[in-house]
């Protein structure tokens, strides 16, 4: 029996730093658009699903996606746990991917990696960012799906409602419960210094410029040396990583 990876990108309109993100467009597709191309080049997954929220704000989101022949659904605007379950619940999928469309740029070269990785070995959860290495808009995790239902189930800090995969990461490997069995998939060199996913207006410009002089079909690594090459991080570099979640995590306690 085939191996059934079903990959889910959330999307929403709300961001407070930076209002309707992923519909920002350059040279005539949104960011939206551009990350579901690319990801539609992964041989590996057998389905993508865009989750949005039930916000009327989102109905545009809902639209396009399924306007551009992705499946789609609607859920909880605060209970992203919530809504990932629920978009995936009914598929009988083995094995999910989580990804963010605020990363227009993700390679779906990498993606196909970990989850060749994640069929490979008996882990509950392997990303590539448990250790930050990748560059940030390049985050990819691959979890099986009972993994997503026992979070579901069982998460209870807002930071775990939040984001999805917190309490797996809290539950294993020695942690919490010692619930899951989790991996770090590793990368050769450290590019955490490297930002290309969208919170901000000066990501949005960076973002930018690295479609209107490499197009939108080239590897992370072409992007990373391009921007290395070129003196860009210091566009974003005063942008702080994974922000939402580090404020989760406060209101936690």
């Amino acid at each position: 029996m085939d191996i059934k990876t079903v990959l889910i990108t959330q999307a929403r309109s709300g961001s407070t730093r930076l209002p309707g993100k992923v519909l920002k467009e350059v040279n005539g597709q949104s960011l939206l658009e551009i990350h579901l191309e690319r990801l539609k080049k992964c041989t590996k997954v057998s389905k993508i699903i865009v989750a949005t929220t039930v916000e009327a704000a989102d109905e545009i989101i809902y639209n396009n996606a399924i306007l551009r022949g992705f499946a789609a659904s609607r859920g909880s605007e605060n209970d992203v746990l919530d809504r990932f379950y629920q978009a995936v619940k009914h598929e009988n999928a083995d094995w999910i991917v989580r990804v963010t469309s605020d990363c227009p740029l993700l390679d779906p070269g990498l993606v196909d990696e970990i989850i060749s990785y994640a069929h490979a070995n008996n882990y509950d959860y392997i990303a590539n960012g448990l250790i930050e290495h990748y560059p940030d808009g390049q985050d990819v995790e691959v979890f099986k799906f009972s993994a997503l239902e026992t979070a579901w189930k069982n998460a209870k800090l807002n930071s775990e409602r939040e984001h999805v995969t917190p309490y797996i990461r809290n539950n294993a490997n020695g942690k919490g419960t010692d619930t899951f069995k989790i991996v770090n998939y590793p990368c050769e060199k450290d590019y955490s210094n490297i930002r290309m996913t969208v919170d901000e207006q000066a990501d949005f410009d960076l973002i930018t410029h690295l479609i209107q002089k490499l197009g939108t079909d080239k590897t992370w690594l072409d992007y990373t040396n391009y921007m290395i090459k070129n003196d860009l991080t210091k566009m974003n570099k005063q942008i702080i990583r994974n922000e939402g979640f580090l404020k989760s995590l406060k209101n936690d306690q």
